[in-house]
């Protein structure tokens, strides 16, 4: 590894505040609205910032402050973080990290460039984006794209340790960023379209050693779940629950790769995430259920125990990941105070569950094109209770033939992809971004060779028919009544991370490449400004020296734009998102750069 790092008395470092080790404690700095510590802003994933200069009335006067330029021309996901006065960058492949002085016009403290094989670029599915670093214990914690997790000093960028968390050479990589949780750090891994068995893992936070591994799929213990306390739906789950759901050893290879979000309750003391699609993306090749693929997950961080799951979309045949992040809120359902999980799958459906039973609360679409299931059913006398009802028309495995079955909605990369929702305490509304995106899908016959791909299925995407045109909406949605609100039409897929805050506005960024603000009540747009590049990351906010500033990353990829990002021209490439996004090319370009917005000063 090659790091460029000035020693702190050549910095000046005493200048820049850091949090003393006494108050190191990452809780403590998620409670702080001027510092943003993970990428999701809170334990919770809501994405709320109580800063609360920039409001509705004031936010059309907005200003670019500063920027910086990352010098990678990939898609940039995921957002900086600040701690004190210095604010951390991230880049796609080859994964460099900056330290950037806040109170010296963002100076480059320290940068950390890792040399990683260029060989894993080809095995990361969706382009080379990475979704951001962590804070914990005076340590920034990046997950490289080859797997190894590696510890930096806050201050100096020195590694304090790093472990390597897969094979490449299998298929396994990383797109995600980690959650720290107490004395460990959670990670997940990424490679589904390779037939890797997904896993979560949790390290100690001190040395990098491994504490616990819980797999997706396999027997009860490599999943960590036990045959009578862990339940789905209020009823234990049997004796090595996933493997009868699986033909053969085809567990072993089965995919439900971890590559999304995780958030955390303390009072309940359980971590949650979701799990990916099955592999292979042909489904006559899998029969059954394929447990516990595409399912919503609650562990124990301490042990890896697993509380309860729930499979939003058992043996699935569109590629509907359920990685998506679990946003947990309070607030009254039937009646009453409920610790609840809200979770927007690719599937098209927005669930709302207990997060503490497990419990399914609601489960609604929350984009009317979709039409590959007519509903959840709710019916809990019901022998599909639980479970989305499928059309016949759009099942993807047609009386144990290939074809190619026509106008499937969502698409694969479903109605919202990771990108993450925000929530808002003042209004109870979540704050969407979504794909407006259908297919056409034909599986084919695929045989598993470890590092190979391993989909097995062709497909083409385009627009929703008979609505705006465009691919994408920005909706506020109602997760009690799994209604939506109010709906903002947008020509590309929104595949930007969403913002709110307590001055009553929200903020996002399209693929064209504008962040916008909008009011958080009605939708109305406030302002917007584009950026140098299409935006696929997370707009996040702080305070420095008494101002509220806003950040994006823009730099345009990810799977919506991988053509743009890896050069590619065949319609059916990326997965079929090359031809679906064929338009973007005449709104945006690569780039890679920080834009950080203010109010101008009085």
């Amino acid at each position: 590894m090659r790091k460029l790092a000035i020693a702190a008395s050549l910095l000046g470092a005493a200048a820049l505040s850091l949090p003393a080790m006494a108050a190191d404690d990452l809780t403590a700095i998620l409670k702080d609205p001027k510092q943003w510590g993970i990428q999701t802003g809170d334990y919770a994933n809501t994405r709320y910032s109580k800063l609360n200069e920039i409001t509705k009335e004031n936010v059309k006067k907005l200003q670019v402050a500063w920027t910086f330029s990352t010098g990678v021309l990939r898609g940039h996901e995921g957002s900086p973080l600040v701690i004190g006065d210095i604010m951390y960058v991230h880049t796609p492949f080859p994964n460099n990290v900056f330290a950037l002085d806040l109170n010296d016009n963002g100076r480059i403290i320290w940068t950390y460039q890792p040399k990683q094989d260029p060989s894993v670029i080809p095995v990361m599915c969706c382009d080379t984006v990475n979704r951001g670093l962590a804070y914990a214990d005076g340590l920034i914690i990046l997950h490289q794209a080859d797997t190894t997790v590696v510890a930096l000093d806050a201050k100096t960028g020195q590694k304090k340790w790093s472990v390597v968390n897969g094979d490449p050479k299998k298929g396994e990589t990383n797109t995600a960023t980690v959650l720290p949780v107490k004395d460990k750090i959670i990670v997940g891994i990424s490679g589904g379209e390779f037939g890797v068995r997904g896993s979560v893992t949790a390290y100690s936070t001190k040395d990098g050693k491994l504490v616990w591994r819980g797999y997706s799929m396999g027997p009860d213990s490599d999943t960590l779940i036990d045959p009578v306390k862990t339940t789905e739906l209020g009823k234990p789950v049997g004796e090595n629950s996933s493997i009868k759901t699986w033909e053969g050893d085809q567990w072993k290879t089965g995919g439900g790769t971890t590559w999304g979000w995780y958030s955390y309750d303390p009072k309940l003391d359980l971590v949650y995430y979701g799990s990916g699609n099955p592999s292979t993306w042909n489904p006559k090749q899998r029969p059954g259920d394929n447990k516990w693929s595409m399912t919503v997950w609650a562990r124990n961080p301490d042990t890896g125990a697993v509380k309860w799951v729930y499979q939003m979309t058992p043996h699935d045949e569109w590629d509907y990941d359920g990685i998506n992040e679990m946003i947990l809120t309070d607030q009254k359902i039937d009646g009453k105070e409920q610790p609840l999980l809200t979770h927007f799958d690719r599937n098209g459906f927005g669930y709302t569950l207990n997060r503490e039973t497990g419990a399914l609360l609601v489960a609604e679409k929350y984009d009317p094109a979709v039409n590959w299931a007519t509903k959840v059913d709710m019916d809990k006398d019901s022998k599909t209770y639980g479970r989305p009802l499928v059309v016949a028309k759009y099942s993807t495995e047609q009386n144990g033939e290939d074809v190619n079955s026509q106008g499937i909605c969502p698409a694969a990369l479903g109605t919202k992809d990771q990108q993450p929702a925000a929530y808002s305490p003042e209004t109870e509304l979540f704050y969407v971004p979504t794909n407006h995106v259908c297919m056409d899908y034909e599986p084919f016959k695929v045989s598993y060779t470890a590092g190979q791909p391993y989909v097995g299925a062709t497909l083409s995407m385009f627009p929703a028919p008979n609505s705006h045109g465009g691919m994408g909406n920005f909706i506020a949605w109602d997760g009690k009544k799994g209604k939506i609100v109010w709906s903002n039409k947008e020509q590309f897929s929104v595949w930007s991370g969403a913002l709110a805050t307590a001055g009553g506005v929200v903020f996002y960024g399209t693929l064209e490449g504008y962040l916008k603000a909008v009011d958080a009540k009605t939708g109305k747009e406030l302002y917007k400004f584009k950026t140098p590049s299409g935006i696929i990351g997370n707009v996040m906010t702080y305070e420095h020296k008494g101002k509220q500033y806003v950040a994006i990353l823009s730099g345009v990829g990810g799977w919506a734009g991988i053509g743009l990002a890896a050069g590619l021209a065949n319609p059916t490439d990326g997965l079929g998102a090359v031809g679906g996004y064929a338009a973007l090319s005449s709104y945006t370009a690569l780039g890679g750069q920080l834009t950080v917005f203010a109010l101008p000063s009085s």
